[in-house]
């Protein structure tokens, strides 16, 4: 089976082309247009202008991704296409072009959940004999959302556990540029902190890790952001100075807190795999401390953890197994797709 998966879910547009011979899948082309250099000088995503360059960038990196891959379009079996969560305009340029090029060439069409996409970006590059072990649970981290989910099984979802207000890697956003660091934040924040550690300087700067001993799953990063806005504001020594200190300690926070709150639905509900995801799932402490909690621990590889047209034609495919396809007319753009 051939997999054409597309993703427009923020500001990066990918397609990409997926091969599965007896459920083991491979990769042939995944091609990925990033935006980061437009937006950097905004600070975060401006969605028109994402919008307008999906449309510009669509038609270009299909036809790069078919050549990479040496296919004709008459070889796809079936399009997969992000359909939500993500930014409305986004998504309905990925939909509308996904759509239009079913109905042109007579293929079936999914749409994917793009926090499923995420999840399923464990399942590339593995021999099936390595596949996660149901019941799984997910660690999913990202620009837009940080979730729990419990999966029974392929496409049996149960959302645990999720933020109530900022997501991690917003959160990292957020404080990089508090911080004077650039977009995105998370990389920044990594490398920025890195530096402290090499420095060996006397650790004074303590965070708060917000909701971290709360009695359920949730998280909830927006305390964390304004106590760094309050720690910047009342500094008695330049910025320049406390900078790689602020980096370590706020991502030790943030990590600190995915971590217990990992560990204790561990405890709760006792999977056989834990997987991590999301573009979150990049940061070099966060991949080490996951390894710890459990003997069974997924980890994406790193050209599969930020958003990419690969992961979404490998949910498309199980979600295809399962549901096949749906009438054009029903595939909609869903900025707020929640996974279950």
């Amino acid at each position: 089976m051939l997999i054409l998966g597309i993703e427009t879910s923020c500001d990066d547009t990918s397609v990409a082309v997926l091969r599965i011979e007896n459920d083991k899948p491979s990769v042939l082309s995944n091609i990925v247009s990033s935006q980061v250099k437009l937006h950097n000088e905004f600070g975060g995503v401006v969605p028109i202008l994402a919008a307008r360059e999906h449309e510009r960038n669509l038609p270009v990196v299909l036809d790069e991704a078919m050549k990479v891959a040496s296919l004709k379009f008459k070889d796809i079996d079936l399009i997969a296409v992000t359909s939500g969560p993500g930014l409305i305009m986004s998504l309905v340029k990925g939909v509308n072009f996904a759509k239009d090029l079913a109905q042109k060439n007579n293929k079936p069409i999914i749409g994917v959940n793009h926090m499923a996409g995420h999840i399923y970006s464990n399942w590339l590059s593995l021999p099936t004999t390595h596949y996660p072990l149901f019941p799984a649970l997910c660690l999913t981290v990202s620009g837009g959302h940080t979730e729990l989910v419990f999966m029974k099984n392929h496409g049996e979802y149960e959302l645990i556990g999720k933020t109530l207000d900022d997501a991690a890697g917003e959160a990292f956003d957020k404080i990089a540029r508090l911080i004077g660091l650039e977009y995105p934040g998370g990389p920044a924040i990594a490398r920025t902190a890195m530096e402290f550690s090499i420095s060996n300087s006397q650790f004074s700067i303590k965070l708060p890790r917000p909701m971290m001993y709360s009695k359920d799953l949730n998280f909830s990063f927006s305390g964390l952001k304004t106590s760094v806005l309050y720690l910047v504001r009342d500094l008695t020594v330049p910025l320049d100075s406390a900078r790689s200190e602020i980096a370590h300690e706020a991502q030790e926070a943030i990590v600190d807190v995915l971590m217990h709150k990992t560990k204790k639905a561990i405890e709760m509900h006792q999977p056989k795999s834990v997987l991590l995801a999301g573009g979150v799932s990049a940061n070099k402490l966060l991949r080490e401390k996951i390894q710890t909690l459990h003997e069974n621990v997924f980890i994406p590889p790193m050209e599969y953890t930020t958003d990419n047209a690969a992961m979404i034609a490998m949910a498309g495919y199980y979600e295809f197994k399962r549901l096949k396809f749906k009438s054009l007319k029903l595939l909609e753009a869903d900025a707020n797709w929640e996974i279950v």
